[in-house]
């Protein structure tokens, strides 16, 4: 699934698949700022892992768990 991570006071996002559910995400990210934590980790399917600050985290766009379809659809 697909994760978009905006930060605050940029232009840029964090974009890149994930394997974890959707739901894993969203409580993973949801834990992290309710309780204070400085900072989330998330890794992608490459097995790359990516260290966040809480603070500037701007919004979370988490995609659906659905595969994308190839070819043309009717």
């Amino acid at each position: 699934m697909e994760i978009r991570i905006g930060i605050a006071n940029t232009g840029r996002e964090l974009g890149f698949e994930s394997g974890e559910s959707a739901e894993a995400v969203r409580t993973t990210i949801s834990e992290a700022l309710t309780s204070g934590a400085a900072f989330v980790t998330l890794t992608d399917i490459k097995g790359s892992s990516y260290i966040v600050p809480t603070a500037g985290i701007a919004f979370v766009e988490v995609g659906t768990d659905q595969s994308r379809r190839v070819g043309f659809v009717a």
